[in-house]
């Protein structure tokens, strides 16, 4: 399965630049937040791929105008083609945005997930807007990450992690592609392209 992860800035080698050819291969297109909602919208509407979505820390502009034909996993186990999508959106607190959340909170929300994930037997993709704790994050506040997703990663050990909000241009040596235990991470800023099945996603990672 080709996958097109994108997050925090819209790419306008997709958007301003548009061919249909470009996604042609592409299987699913996954958001991890902070992107405009008429931008997912318009990948559902020129792509036969389904888009799924978190939010971001600055998405709440979702709340009155969600992204059409799009998919929000949010707090879910979602399944496309036998593969298990977990989705937890949002960033560390640091003011009273609506998609930001105390390491507690997040917590509470990833126990919330207990029955989903005894009956889907754990989950293959791991999908969040901000990163896990000490797996390139940032140690100011806004972009720190959250101790929960190791937790989540160490047993459960889903294949890949992917997230944004780091943006890569933010020039402290943030990196597209970490491992952390048997996860395969992935900082998703603007866009990339994998293969889920590929068991070396290092190499195969590239821009659609």
């Amino acid at each position: 399965m080709k996958i097109l992860a994108i997050s925090d800035e819209e790419s306008k080698y997709l958007w301003e630049y548009f061919d249909k050819d470009k996604l042609k291969d592409i299987d699913l297109i996954i958001s991890c937040g902070d992107l405009e909602p008429g931008y997912l919208s318009f990948l559902v509407t020129l792509c036969s791929a389904p888009v799924l979505y978190v939010h971001g820390n600055h998405d709440e502009k979702y709340d009155s105008k969600p992204p059409e034909g799009c998919i929000c996993i949010e707090d879910r186990i979602y399944v496309y083609k036998g593969v298990r999508i977990l989705g937890l959106g949002g960033s560390m607190r640091y003011s009273r945005g609506k998609y930001q959340y105390t390491e507690w909170q997040m917590k509470q929300r990833a126990a919330k997930l207990r029955l989903q994930l005894f009956r889907k037997r754990g989950f293959d993709i791991l999908v969040t807007h901000a990163p896990a704790y000490e797996l390139n994050d940032g140690r100011d506040l806004p972009h720190q990450g959250f101790q929960v997703f190791r937790k989540l990663i160490e047993k459960y050990r889903p294949k890949f992690f992917l997230h944004g909000h780091v943006h890569l241009t933010y020039g402290r040596g943030h990196k597209r592609y970490d491992k952390y235990c048997d996860t395969h991470i992935i900082n998703v800023y603007e866009r990339c392209v994998f293969e889920f099945e590929d068991e070396n996603p290092p190499d195969s990672l590239s821009a659609p």
